[in-house]
């Protein structure tokens, strides 16, 4: 939807993809990137800062995009916009955009909505049209440092009786926390709770402890509640 509007040739880079060689990517000045991760605790995903790190920016203009799900994205935006300029991009722009909540889908359910996707078009189009001359600097950048301290949530999915060890969670798990060899298991160490093996389940066999669920809902609730509204940070 953001992109909608824009006519350039488009090309993917995945950030999921465990196994890419990122270190082999390389942008140039003509080029202008879409950098979107999603907010985790107020932070950027620690697979994510890896692999955005070893891009190459050479001066590429970048849009920073951080995708929340309702409560806040804390520091998210000013990480986001450290880790690019030090892998060579040039920051221009920044959206911050409201999900569904990842794990407690109750939150933001929905989203984004009809009146969601007609406000990022419009970030789109005013984005696109003030390219020539915008750009954005640190200090209009939300967010502090030292970053906010996020050691993850307890809440990790774990295989049921359901599962037949097909390996598709395995392979597919961004930040490899599921061993191919026993699907079944999941390492709490390296999972970020991004909830992506359940979605992807074919059996629907993996879920979250429902009692460590329905703790956290009720820890949200008050945070999350209230709709939370997009943001744009434009200077042109």
């Amino acid at each position: 939807m953001f992109f909608r509007s824009w006519e350039e040739e488009q090309t993917v880079v995945d950030l999921l993809e465990r196994e890419r060689d990122f270190s082999h990517i390389s942008f140039s000045e003509e080029d202008i990137c879409l950098a979107a991760v999603p907010s985790y605790g107020g932070r950027v995903p620690k697979p994510a800062v890896q692999r955005i790190r070893k891009l190459k920016g050479n001066g590429a203009r970048v849009i920073l995009m951080t995708v929340y799900g309702n409560r806040a994205y804390d520091d998210t935006m000013l990480e986001l916009y450290d880790i690019l300029m030090e892998a060579g991009f040039r920051p221009v722009a920044g959206v911050a955009a409201v999900a569904e909540h990842s794990i407690m889908r109750q939150f933001a359910s929905g989203r984004p909505d009809d009146q969601d996707r007609k406000e990022l078009e419009e970030y789109g189009r005013l984005i696109h049209a003030g390219l020539g001359e915008c750009r954005l600097n640190r200090e209009e950048v939300p967010g502090n440092k030292p970053y906010r301290q996020f050691d993850g949530v307890p809440m990790k999915p774990e295989a049921g009786r359901d599962c037949d060890g097909c390996g598709v969670c395995a392979s597919l798990c961004p930040a490899g926390a599921i061993s191919k060899y026993a699907p079944e298991k999941t390492d709490k160490e390296r999972c970020i709770s991004c909830m992506r093996c359940i979605k992807i389940c074919p059996k629907q066999a993996r879920k979250v402890n429902k009692l460590v669920l329905a703790v956290g809902a009720k820890t949200l609730k008050k945070a999350c509640g209230t709709r939370k509204e997009n943001e744009l940070f434009l200077k042109v």
